[in-house]
């Protein structure tokens, strides 16, 4: 039975203080709270407005998105990290067109099925679009529940989330679905926030157990830290006679998956050879420029950045499929990670390296 007193004051205080204009808020749909959610997985609120105002602009629905080349979805997620996202709404578009008619399930099973959506996102579209009672668990939910009910742990362990999970469903009412799913959301992100929470003004503060025990600042309780381990790479900045610099599309599994990424060499000293085995390409000169630090969840990844003319005038390569050569200038429609674009970017901007070199 749903807890109708936790549910009344934060849907009041969301009445007077909750946001009413997040863009997906307007002409909400199933397809763009579905967009939104899978934004604000990893983003937050003020970065994915902007990526998600452009993002409906190119691929309105579901079709336009599952007809779209995945270099041209992956374009218009550049910058926003974590890229499964972008790959599993586009694997999700093309089945929901080629299944469901170009419409989002509305059950909750066979959203949870789709690639990319779990019990939580399937819950946020379904309440927020269709005002179906069904609790969601995002991060902002699982810090206003621990601390709220004083659960101990991580809440990543497995009994810990199932707990919570619980807690979900009793404070989820039983009307006015899509405005107390949207207000604990908000209550996560504008008050009940990782660091300094500003408890004063929280409308449920009087009976959460993490303010009146002073453990605010302890729950929820942190992942169990682990050192990241450290990995090199070698970017090689290949440019040709005409300006042009070598790309290649990553594998679609793993890290930066079928993005657009300078080649990528273990040690300098297997650069020399492996363009001319790899390519067929000989090097004319090369500038090193100083190690900088990309941080991803699991690891730390140090790349050295290595600016490379070519001796011969050419633009060939291997399997076009994979690899092309770009203009700076150009309005690429492709996918690139974090790094690469600000290489890119520098380049474009002085017609040469502006990394300071070693």
């Amino acid at each position: 039975m749903p807890d109708d007193q936790f549910s009344d004051l934060l849907l009041a205080w969301f009445d007077r203080h909750g946001r009413h204009d997040l863009p997906w808020q307007f002409d909400r749909s199933p397809y763009r709270v579905w967009i939104s959610e899978i934004m604000l997985q990893q983003t937050q609120v003020v970065t994915a407005v902007k990526y998600f105002n452009r993002f409906i602009e190119n691929f309105p629905d579901v079709t336009t998105l599952s007809k779209a080349k995945q270099d041209y979805v992956l374009h218009h997620w550049t910058g926003l990290g974590y890229y499964a996202r972008a790959r599993n709404l586009h694997k999700t578009a093309k089945i929901i067109d080629e299944q469901y008619d170009g419409k989002l399930p509305l059950d909750l099973n066979s959203l949870i099925n789709l690639p990319g959506i779990g019990r939580s996102t399937a819950g946020a579209i379904l309440s927020l679009a269709c005002e179906q009672r069904h609790p969601i668990l995002d991060g902002n939910v699982k810090r206003v529940l621990s601390r709220y009910h004083g659960v101990e742990g991580w809440p990543g362990k497995k009994d810990v989330e199932a707990n919570l999970w619980s807690y979900a469903e009793l404070h989820t009412p039983a009307e006015l679905i899509s405005s107390y799913t949207q207000a604990i959301m908000d209550l996560g992100a504008t008050l009940c926030i990782r660091r300094k929470p500003d408890c004063q003004h929280c409308p449920l503060n009087h009976d959460c157990v993490a303010f009146k025990t002073g453990r605010e600042h302890e729950l929820p309780e942190s992942k169990p830290k682990s050192n990241l381990p450290n990995r090199e790479t070698i970017f090689a900045i290949i440019e040709n006679n005409s300006g042009e610099i070598l790309l290649e599309q990553r594998p679609s599994t793993g890290i930066w998956g079928s993005l657009w990424c300078f080649p990528e060499f273990p040690t300098d000293k297997s650069i020399e050879i492996s363009l001319l085995e790899k390519y067929g390409y000989k090097l004319k000169d090369k500038i090193e420029f100083k190690t900088f630090k990309h941080t991803f969840s699991h690891f730390h990844l140090s790349i050295k950045p290595v600016h490379i003319r070519l001796k011969t005038q050419t633009n060939r390569i291997n399997d076009a499929r994979l690899s092309t050569w770009v203009k700076l200038e150009a309005n690429h429609q492709l996918g690139f990670p974090a790094p690469v674009v600000s290489i890119l970017k520098n380049l474009n901007n002085s017609k040469r390296i502006v990394l300071n070199e070693s």
